[in-house]
């Protein structure tokens, strides 16, 4: 007999392309076919909110795994919550946004009956989580002139283009003074740099706004975050970036640092306003400490053969 679960699922129920609650009703139903639940608690979030509050109150001894059933900004919010509850309660990531990012560089099953599977078999992996001042990211920090406008993208645009094409090609529509960039003061490893970057971003897998091995080095587990900043453009640049970014060869780009480690202080001048995104939500300004945890979140994950 399979082990019975008692699960605390969060979900926004419209977030994606597709309805969660139906997503959810799926994987109850495969787990109770299966003779594998005991008990499942759902806690909806509502735009705007993304469960940090509901993920940071739960008791050591009430669930056996929460399960965040969302896009990138509902796992956001989970791992925020755990993070400041100090909870260590193996997490679950169903994937029902439009990009997923995270959960299609972790490879983690797509449709819900080996989704239910994998929860069965309860394999884990310790995860890295990067911290950004008080807050946390999951996957990717971001950054620059670009960053304010992905926020008002509509979701078939990201679905379309994925994010970060976005905020490349959103570079041409900006005054040309603008896309010099914004001056940036690092901080890595006890060496100092001043750079004009139209975006820079920090993640913890390969894969960023819609583009899978964006980031071919990233490891989730190796204790290091993996930084990229992207100099100012001209409009003959943008087409041949967003190329090498779909065939996963951007770091061979002459308009792009790459670098890993596992803490960085990032500021701008004074007076100027930079706000973040953690992962496609909004987060802090400028200047910011941004460090990698690791091993901080043990993380539901399918067998792999060795």
């Amino acid at each position: 007999m399979p082990r019975k679960l008692r699960i605390k699922i969060i979900t926004n129920p419209l977030s994606g392309r597709q309805t969660n609650l139906q997503l959810v009703n799926d994987i109850l139903a495969h787990l109770s076919d299966a003779q594998a639940l005991l008990r499942a608690d759902i806690f909806y979030v509502g735009e705007g909110h993304h469960g940090s509050d509901i993920a940071q109150d739960t008791p050591s001894d009430t669930y056996d795994l929460i399960l965040s059933v969302g896009g990138d900004g509902t796992a956001h919010g989970v791992v925020n919550g755990m993070m400041n509850g100090n909870i260590h309660t193996p997490l679950a990531i169903y994937g029902g946004g439009t990009v997923n990012d995270y959960a299609t560089a972790m490879g983690l099953p797509s449709d819900p009956l080996s989704f239910s599977q994998m929860l069965i078999d309860g394999n884990t992996t310790d995860v890295d989580i990067g911290r950004a001042g008080d807050r946390f990211f999951l996957n990717v920090l971001a950054g620059g002139l670009m960053t304010d406008i992905a926020y008002k993208v509509p979701s078939d645009s990201k679905a379309t283009l994925g994010k970060l094409a976005y905020w490349i090609e959103g570079a041409l529509e900006l005054p040309a003074g603008l896309r010099e960039g914004v001056p940036i003061h690092v901080t890595c490893n006890n060496v100092c740099f001043d750079s004009e970057a139209l975006l820079f971003i920090i993640s913890n897998s390969t894969n960023v706004g819609g583009f899978k091995n964006l980031f071919p080095l990233a490891k989730p587990n190796d204790g290091l975050l993996d930084v990229f900043i992207i100099s100012r453009l001209t409009h003959g640049d943008v087409l041949p970036l967003i190329g090498k970014a779909l065939a996963g060869d951007l770091l061979r780009n002459e308009n792009v640092l790459y670098y890993q480690t596992s803490s960085l202080q990032i500021s701008t001048e004074k007076g100027r306003s930079v706000r973040l995104d953690l992962d496609g939500e909004e987060g802090p300004e400028l200047p910011v400490s941004i460090s990698c945890i690791p091993g901080a979140v043990s993380l539901i994950v399918p067998f792999t053969e060795k």
